[in-house]
């Protein structure tokens, strides 16, 4: 009988902790949500309530209170990172516990991203992928796209690789492709400073590009970042080496091929990213690549610019699953020969985050 008693105090004791080690919300509805919190990005809070294994997702302005058990890092508006526990200190007001500096008190809306780091790798991984397809009768045109993004966050890093994929087929017409991949890392400095090293690479059949292979270096910083969007500009020094496709003279049948490029730049950019408008994303980044210094191949005053929109509806139909549609333009006043000094694509396409 008292081994009895002893197991069911231990199981009473287990509960006990567990409930104690959820995290709470106090919404200004009055509801109260315990559960596991998962994190916070663009101004929306994750938790997996106690009572379902589905994730609820809560604007940040509709939390009155909170307390979090777990270790996370947490970022603020002017772009300071911390690693601790945080809890409501107040209306309005989040004490943040640093486990590697002095404790303080933030506005909470000053809270710009929550990202918890107990649990391991997976928690700092994220990724995203969607597809897209349309097929037309006329002359049996078909378009495939795809795209591919993976990023990682550390403490004071961050990685990140892309990957898009654009196929158009059409009867007596040949096909047209452009593929770009890329890798990035990010070293997070004080006050919404980074240092950035960037690997890009572009083939692309509309600017006869065999392959354009960019490395950059350079820095950049939050002008603004708040729960409903956030500004970067970025700026330094990027190397450039070019190869193109031969084209064929369909006078005599020969193929003629343009000599490789090579240059130094400097590039100067810039991203704007709103996403307080319900579940609606808007994405725009734009970057001018002029260039200093070239081989005899390249024309001076050459000036390249890259352009991108995307335009993302989260939670369609399920969580984490999102429509997209993008733009993107390239452009380039000293082309090759036979390339084109615009190239521009329009894709659509039903993805998943994680």
């Amino acid at each position: 009988m008292n081994k009895f008693y002893f197991i069911v105090f231990l199981l009473v004791g287990l509960h006990s902790v567990s409930w104690a080690q959820n995290d709470t919300l106090y919404l200004n509805n009055g509801d109260i949500i315990v559960g596991d919190l998962k994190g916070m990005d663009r101004g929306v809070l994750t938790i997996e309530p106690t009572y379902s294994d589905s994730d609820f997702k809560i604007t940040w302005e509709d939390i009155k209170e909170m307390k979090a058990t777990q270790r996370y890092l947490i970022t603020l508006s002017d772009g300071e990172r911390i690693n601790g526990t945080f809890s409501s200190a107040g209306e309005g007001k989040i004490f943040i516990d640093n486990e590697e500096g002095e404790d303080l008190t933030v506005d909470q809306i000053d809270v710009v991203n929550i990202k918890s780091i107990d649990s391991g790798f997976l928690s700092r991984l994220s990724a995203n992928i969607d597809f897209g397809l349309s097929l037309t009768k006329a002359n049996n045109q078909r378009q495939l796209n795809g795209n591919l993004r993976l990023g990682y966050l550390e403490d004071r890093w961050s990685a990140e690789l892309y990957y898009n994929t654009l196929i158009t087929t059409q009867d007596n017409v040949s096909d047209i492709q452009r593929n770009d991949a890329g890798i990035g890392y990010r070293y997070f400095l004080p006050k919404d400073w980074n240092l950035g090293v960037d690997l890009d690479f572009l083939s692309n059949t509309e600017q006869s590009l065999d392959l354009r292979s960019t490395g950059k270096l350079g820095v950049g910083n939050f002008v603004k970042r708040s729960n409903s969007m956030y500004w970067n500009v970025t700026g330094g020094v990027a190397f450039t080496a070019e190869s193109y496709t031969p084209v064929l003279n369909p006078e005599d049948g020969t193929t003629t091929t343009a000599p490789s490029r090579r240059s130094l730049e400097g590039f100067v950019g810039t991203e704007l990213n709103l996403y307080d408008i319900g579940d609606l994303n808007l994405l725009t980044t734009v970057v001018f690549y002029p260039t200093i210094i070239s081989d005899e191949s390249v024309e001076s005053g050459r000036i390249r610019t890259d352009f991108r929109f995307d335009a993302k509806y989260d939670d369609i139909f399920i969580d984490d699953f999102y429509v997209r549609a993008g733009f993107t333009l390239n452009y380039d006043n000293r082309p090759v020969e036979a390339g084109r000094e615009v190239d521009y694509i329009f894709t659509t396409g039903f993805g998943w985050e994680w």
